[in-house]
């Protein structure tokens, strides 16, 4: 093995941020949720992806660099571990700050060919946005989106944890002016429907949507 390699102590591994080092900011609700999905795992390393949704939710829909630091010291794991997750799986907000509402237009096969790009024009000739980006008032954030497993559906949209579809420019119409409307973040509130999935019946806080 190279001398390189070597150096340090071979058990050696990045330490957990401190508390006094974060600004903590897990609500009563989160922390009790935490404790409780921390006894469906084995070790608290298995509890990392639940964790990052509570995270996701109590920060804005957001993943910021706080946001996984937080989850790193109640779960006493790196950053760098914690950061990894949430950096592999999509549905984790962690590249940039999304809108208050998420637009994920589906292109895959079925709805490629029942006009998702057409769809897909049409919402970003209506917000003045592209793949990725985030309308200037926050409200909306437009992403391309691999196959949702509704291809009956198509062309399909999902916002939070609701899918739309088959839709056209008309039903588009109408979804952003209720989206508009619409008090609650959408991104927010599936954050939570994912979390509350997580928990026993006994251990929820909140509640699970129709």
């Amino acid at each position: 093995m190279s001398e390189l390699l070597q150096i340090g102590s071979p058990n050696e591994r990045p330490r957990p941020p401190k508390a006094d080092e974060l600004n903590l900011k897990f609500s009563d609700q989160a922390v009790k949720e935490l404790e409780g999905l921390k006894t469906h795992y084995p070790t608290l390393k298995a509890c990392i992806l639940p964790a990052l949704w509570i995270a996701q939710r109590e920060y804005g829909g957001f993943l910021s660099g706080e946001a996984i630091a937080e989850v790193a010291h109640r779960l006493k794991r790196s950053y760098a571990e914690v950061e990894g997750v949430a950096t592999f799986y999509t549905m984790y907000n962690s590249v940039h700050k999304p809108g208050k509402h998420k637009i994920e237009v589906c292109t895959c096969l079925s709805c490629h060919f029942n006009g998702a790009f057409r769809i897909r024009d049409y919402v970003t000739a209506k917000l003045g946005i592209r793949h990725g980006e985030t309308t200037e008032d926050g409200m909306f954030m437009l992403e391309e989106v691999e196959c949702l497993n509704a291809c009956d559906r198509a062309p399909l949209l999902q916002v939070g944890d609701k899918y739309h579809g088959p839709v056209d420019e008309a039903y588009i119409d109408n979804l952003l002016e209720d989206l508009r409307n619409r008090e609650e973040s959408t991104v927010v509130q599936m954050a939570d429907q994912i979390v509350q999935c997580h928990l026993e019946t006994s251990e929820r806080v909140g509640k699970v949507l129709d």
